[in-house]
């Protein structure tokens, strides 16, 4: 038996046009996707992406491919589905590395996150330090070797968005447009890693998802940008391809709860019915 987990995004810290291609980095929280491989029949109600993960992986390393259904994957994952929050990444990188300690096979970062990619548009959570990620090719540069240390609190709305779905939007034009912020947001985003800046890695934030009103608008977001300048706070990040919204924070400096209590107001409930703070974490599969 073999266990592996990866954390939860909330959304992305930026996302857009960069360097000629559609790139992000992922924002790393402490919710986790735990994924147990072991010896034994497959259930019935998996996730077929786990399973194609498990295939793909008896085909790279040239095992019997009726290996996979002496295969039994087990997953615990307590994180949204559907709302940005990086669940499928999460369960596929779980369930490739346990697959690999089950084999006592070893993945480098690079190679994880291109196994992820080729199953689908992947987040960058597979990567210890943020990374700017192109998630349709697996192109991967590391931002900066000091992560700053921050918390997020989650503004979970009720609507879904399957990241395929959003990959069907026709958003160039608007991908275009924003890339002048995009790249402006990437050279904080460096900086902020390279000082441990929170306050920097919240205005790159910041600045990607107000360029990310242009494809995917979301509810209240105007209200949420008001609360970070009233409380001072350090930014916003958003679920470029979903619905879910997170107060970038302090909670040792900042009044989490006379945020909550603004958020609770004028029918806030109604668009953030799921509020919680998790801290920002650094990724990888541990």
């Amino acid at each position: 038996m073999a266990v592996a987990q990866c954390p939860a995004s909330c959304g992305e810290l930026i996302q857009g046009w960069i360097q000629g291609s559609e790139k992000l980095i992922s924002c790393p929280v402490g919710l986790y996707s735990t994924v147990e491989v072991k010896a034994g029949k497959p259930a019935g109600d998996e996730r077929p992406l786990t399973r194609a993960m498990v295939n793909q992986l008896l085909a790279l390393w040239e095992f019997p491919a009726e290996w996979s259904q002496q295969l039994r994957i087990n997953l615990h994952s307590p994180i949204p589905v559907a709302k940005g929050m990086a669940s499928s990444t999460a369960d596929i990188a779980a369930t490739a590395v346990a697959t690999a300690r089950y084999f006592d096979k070893t993945l480098t970062e690079q190679a994880l996150a291109q196994l992820c990619v080729n199953l689908e548009p992947t987040d960058s959570t597979p990567f210890r330090q943020l990374t700017l990620f192109d998630h349709n090719q697996g192109h991967a540069q590391t931002a900066g070797s000091q992560q700053p240390q921050l918390d997020i609190l989650v503004l979970e709305s009720p609507q879904t968005l399957q990241t395929a779905d959003y990959h069907r939007l026709d958003r160039q034009a608007a991908l275009l447009t924003g890339a002048p912020q995009l790249e402006q947001a990437w050279q904080k985003a460096r900086l902020a890693c390279e000082t441990g800046s929170a306050r920097l890695l919240g205005e790159a934030a910041t600045l990607s998802a107000i360029a990310s009103q242009l494809i995917l608008p979301k509810p209240g977001f105007q209200r949420v940008l008001d609360m970070v300048e009233h409380f001072s706070l350090y930014g916003v990040s958003i679920a470029h391809s979903g619905s879910v919204m997170g107060l970038m924070l302090d909670r040792t400096k900042h009044d989490v709860d006379a945020v909550m209590a603004e958020l609770e107001r004028n029918e806030g409930n109604v668009l953030w019915p799921q509020k919680y703070l998790l801290p920002m974490v650094e990724g990888g599969v541990r």
